[in-house]
């Protein structure tokens, strides 16, 4: 990611904030965290509801991630750049030199991942003893 950023550095110069996501005009720190963590939790439970088990079949999964991706980015890109990836805004903060709302795109995205992971476990419950056989492989 750091990799990129430079890249739009040299291509676009100071007037492209490197791909920095940052909350949007006249949306506060806390109203950004909280899209943050509603996406990313909306985001692991679309990857883990779709890529288990049966559904894991053709582009299903590519479709239902691709399509909440793109979906998440029109409707909250205004409010919080939609960045649902720590990774995503580090490099950009980093590079620019400004923490002031790294906070927001490091613990959002962990928090909604955390509660995705929660939501996914209470809807499906644990995970049988096949399904664990044929998650590693060992389907008979």
């Amino acid at each position: 990611m750091l990799r990129a950023s430079s890249f739009l550095w040299v291509i676009f110069g100071l007037a492209g904030k490197f791909g920095a996501t940052t909350p949007g005009s006249g949306v506060g720190d806390s109203r950004a965290f909280a899209i943050e963590v509603l996406l990313t939790a909306g985001l692991v439970n679309t990857i883990l509801a779709t890529a288990s088990g049966a559904r894991n079949v053709g582009p299903n999964a590519a479709l239902a991630v691709g399509g909440y991706i793109a979906l998440a980015g029109l409707r909250a890109g205004p409010v919080s750049d939609a960045s649902m990836n720590p990774a995503r805004s580090l490099a950009p903060d980093l590079l620019r030199g400004d923490l002031h709302s790294t906070w927001i795109y490091l613990v959002g995205p962990i928090a909604g991942a955390l509660i995705g992971v929660v939501f996914e476990q209470i809807l499906k419950g644990r995970p049988s003893a096949q399904g664990a056989k044929a998650a590693q492989g060992d389907a008979d």
